[in-house]
């Protein structure tokens, strides 16, 4: 193993933990994270090697140094509670926020100022208050926005966030937990819901169901990563519900059609909340738990170690390298 990476974690109330060597010591960031902060978000910067972005319930932070140090960008209150960010990969100085109460939020100056956009999202569901849980902007043709909502499906833009088109047709699940593009031909997007995952190859106008609960060892579907120099290969993170006490990754790598329960070294403690790949390694990835776990694998998930210690709720999570 080589430490020339950092991982970042966001939790629910513990902030933001940082680790400059792979995982080997950690520290828990107080400045300038207000007291209790929950970090939902965690995005590498496209374009500038070492910045990542973190947003959650007390606004919107950058690191520009791998996440040793940490900057607020604007004020509190600028925007509500943050659940996923997008940089746009062409112009870095548009950003996308997804919010609860749901709604999709840009920004054309870094995250200094923001508009609220005008998707015709959902304001109640049978969770309550829907949110923002995925946002994506389309690497060859950065005018397509995508947004995830739980509770109320898939939303597409074609002219960067203008206007949205609501896309139903094929998907029967609108609990939506993450959602993921990969550069096949055609191009695929993948959507992970609380009842299965879903595809397609037509920009969101139609979808294809997986039928996971045949596939998998345990029916409830979380994040997803896309290897990024192979996008046959897709990684998902399952468990039993939300708050489950087995999980598993999986990998497929024809689009879905069969399964591989990849090797942990332990029995993870809970569903297996999300994955956080960087194209600088396709091989890295880095696994966590709604309960704290966290797991690494070089190798592309053929063997895996597990962090030493365990960090609560843990929420979103990033690897950079230093």
């Amino acid at each position: 193993m080589t430490a020339d990476y950092s991982i970042c974690l966001g939790t629910a109330g513990w902030g933001l933990w940082h680790s400059p060597d792979a995982g080997e010591t950690w520290t828990r960031h107080r400045r300038p994270f207000p007291l209790n902060s929950r970090i939902q978000a965690l995005v590498a910067h496209p374009t500038r090697p070492g910045s990542v972005l973190a947003g959650g319930d007390t606004g919107l932070f950058i690191s520009h140094d791998s996440g040793a140090k940490w900057e607020r960008i604007g004020a509190q209150g600028d925007l509500p509670t943050i659940w996923s960010l997008a940089v746009d990969p062409v112009d870095p100085s548009i950003l996308f926020a997804g919010t609860r109460p749901a709604g999709v939020w840009r920004s054309r100056d870094g995250g200094e100022r923001w508009e609220k956009l005008g998707v015709d999202i959902a304001q109640e569901c049978s969770i309550g208050t829907p949110f923002v849980t995925a946002l994506a902007v389309d690497p060859d043709d950065h005018d397509i926005v995508w947004a995830g909502v739980e509770i109320d499906g898939v939303f597409r833009s074609k002219d960067g966030g203008d206007t949205w088109t609501h896309l139903t047709n094929g998907m029967y699940d609108p609990d939506v937990h993450d959602m993921k593009i990969a550069a096949t031909r055609p191009k695929r997007v993948y959507v992970s819901t609380a009842r299965d995952m879903f595809m397609s190859d037509d920009l969101g106008d139609t979808w294809q169901v997986l039928g996971i609960k045949e596939k998998w060892p345990l029916p409830y579907a979380r994040g997803m990563a896309v290897k990024s120099d192979d996008p046959r290969v897709l990684f998902a993170g399952c468990g039993e519900t939300t708050t489950g006490e087995r999980g598993h990754v999986l990998r497929t790598a024809d689009y879905g059609q069969r399964w591989e329960v990849l090797p942990l070294p332990v029995p993870a403690n809970a569903t297996l909340w999300g994955l956080a790949t960087h194209p600088a390694d396709p091989n890295r990835i880095v696994g966590f738990t709604l309960f704290g776990e966290v797991y690494v694998s070089d190798d592309a998930g053929e063997s895996w170690r597990k962090i030493a210690r365990d960090f609560g709720e843990i929420r979103s999570a990033v690897w950079v390298p230093n």
